[in-house]
């Protein structure tokens, strides 16, 4: 992986715990409301990330927002969360969605920025949003996320053409569950232990296969030679060798892929808020 997008993923995990004492510039913030986490990430005006926070939560299942209140509850936590650290107030912030998602869905996303207190001021595919942060001239972004599996094939850095299909880490999570007769949220916690994920793998293989198998269907026509995978549910050990085993395309993960897309869509948002106080 290109080692500035290293520094930018190294640097984002620590704003996630850390803050840049006394920055009180122009912002752009982004909201990544995902199937299994809600991410919302602050970067200064020169794109560098400042502050963040993320939470586990099901408030959106495969691109439509199943609990409006408990998403906007979640979401004016995290934004009351970051405002502490930073000392100013967020007032403005973009949004993602998968590829493929209604119109009307989009907004219901936007809505949820709007209920937490936010102007929505952009709203970007997910898979686009990625391949902004990884700087992709030629290749794929596969966005794995919890509910569905989002692709974007880019050519001399255009994206032109987007799919997304179900299937992501929450697959990962019932396969588990039903597998060893667990409660849900115990097979999470397993899910995300690296310690858990040798023992775990050959059971969450078949659903890594199938995303394979979407990623080869929708690549073939375009002659990729590369994907790049994001998403939550890549860091999960052993994506990318199966991913590159059942399409036959040289795989990359960069670090901390959950950030990349909160990372894409932040880069959207207008410049707006000066903090002050």
């Amino acid at each position: 992986m290109n080692p500035h997008i290293d520094r930018l993923m190294a640097q984002t995990e620590s704003a996630m715990r850390s803050v840049q004492d006394g920055y009180r510039g122009p912002v752009h913030v982004g909201v990544d409301l995902g199937t299994a986490y809600t991410v919302l990430i602050v970067l200064d005006a020169e794109y560098r990330p400042l502050a963040g926070a993320y939470r586990f939560a099901y408030v959106v299942r495969d691109g439509l927002v199943v609990d409006f209140i408990g998403a906007i509850d979640l979401l004016r936590t995290l934004k009351h969360e970051v405002e502490a650290r930073l000392g100013f107030e967020l007032t403005h912030a973009a949004t993602g969605y998968p590829p493929g998602v209604p119109h009307v869905e989009v907004r219901a996303t936007a809505n949820v920025l709007r209920g937490a207190g936010f102007e929505c001021t952009a709203e970007v595919d997910e898979p686009s949003a990625a391949s902004a942060v990884l700087q992709i001239e030629n290749g794929a972004v596969v966005d794995v996320g919890g509910g569905t599996t989002g692709i974007a094939v880019l050519r001399e850095g255009k994206v032109i053409y987007t799919a997304d299909e179900p299937t992501g880490g929450t697959h990962f999570t019932l396969v588990i569950a039903g597998a060893l007769n667990l409660p849900f949220e115990e097979a999470e916690r397993l899910k995300i232990d690296p310690r858990q994920q040798p023992r775990l793998f050959p059971l969450v293989r078949p659903v890594m296969e199938k995303v394979g198998t979407i990623v080869t269907r929708h690549i073939r026509p375009h002659r990729v030679d590369t994907v790049y995978l994001v998403g939550g549910a890549c860091e999960f050990a052993g994506m990318a060798s199966v991913i590159a085993e059942v399409a036959q395309v040289q795989t990359i993960i960069p670090t901390r892929p959950l950030f990349v897309t909160p990372l894409g869509i932040a880069m959207q948002d207008r410049p707006l808020t000066v903090g002050s106080g």
